[in-house]
């Protein structure tokens, strides 16, 4: 993992909201970026009652105080990567805009919308809420749902896993950015999809039987800003941090324990998942 030093050097901000029973958001983002070599700094968007049953409560953060935290990290920091998970309203996606948007550090978004248990965490319009920060970002995160708002689907219409390529694309050239499509969420193998730079890779994992999955995609959102922090290139990021989560993902249904506790002894271990599709164009 390196030294202290290198450790404190790699940093990396999570811009999220926390969760009470330490399964998701801040907590999953912080024990990530930690297990994985940077040294991980917050700024809380929101602060949710839940646990692996459910969100039970949610209050925002206002706006000037998202703010000041982070002012207070950037300016006291050297960051070198950013994540956004939960941020919870259009006014708060604009605060996160405004400070970052002199800030070259690579921005991965994943744009929570529903959380794994069914609560909405966002009370706006996501399409039109992040069009102030899709320009900033390095890298789009959405699952199935969330992709196929982001692309305007009729609502109950699906993404289905002969499309998978065609919708990664078709997002890539909406927001202008990198994508990574999860379907975790498909049926038979999970496939992950990444359009960067006019290429597209994907990964194939085997379904892990008895996974809890609460706080997953904040997991891989966070290990891929550790290895962008790190220095990783974006596909190598992608590739590490998805064999991380399956790891840690299979190591909990193993021991019947949820993500904390198999994010501390979890490993990015490249045997995990297979890369499908050559890259190209």
């Amino acid at each position: 993992m390196g030294s202290a030093s290198h450790r404190r050097s790699a940093v990396a901000l999570s811009i999220a909201g926390s969760d009470s029973g330490g399964g998701a958001g801040v907590q999953m983002d912080l024990r990530t970026m930690q297990r994985l070599g940077a040294f991980a700094t917050t700024a809380v968007a929101a602060v949710t009652a839940q646990n692996l049953e459910g969100v039970t409560e949610v209050a925002l953060t206002t706006a000037s105080l998202l703010g000041a935290q982070i002012d207070a990290v950037l300016t006291g920091f050297p960051v070198a990567a950013i994540k956004t998970g939960m941020l919870g309203s259009a006014a708060l996606v604009g605060v996160v805009a405004d400070r970052l948007r002199d800030t070259a550090a690579p921005l991965v978004i994943d744009p929570v919308m529903v959380a794994t248990s069914g609560a909405r965490l966002f009370g706006d319009d996501p399409t039109e809420a992040y069009a102030a920060l899709w320009p900033r970002a390095a890298l789009v995160t959405p699952n199935l749902d969330e992709a196929a708002v982001l692309l305007g689907m009729p609502a109950g219409a699906a993404i289905v896993r002969a499309d998978l390529d065609e919708a990664a694309n078709a997002l890539a050239e909406r927001l202008q950015c990198a994508v990574l499509l999860k379907g975790g969420h498909l049926d038979g193998p999970p496939r992950d999809t990444l359009v960067a730079d006019g290429k597209t890779i994907a990964w194939e994992h085997d379904r892990i039987n008895g996974a809890n999955t609460h706080g997953s995609g904040c997991m891989l959102s966070a290990a891929i800003t550790a290895q962008l922090a790190l220095g990783q290139p974006l596909p190598e990021a992608c590739g590490a941090a998805l064999a991380f989560a399956h790891d840690a993902l299979a190591r909990g249904a193993q021991n019947g324990h949820a993500g904390l506790a198999a994010v501390e002894v979890a490993q990015a271990d490249p045997d995990h998942v297979r890369v499908t599709t050559p890259t190209g164009s």
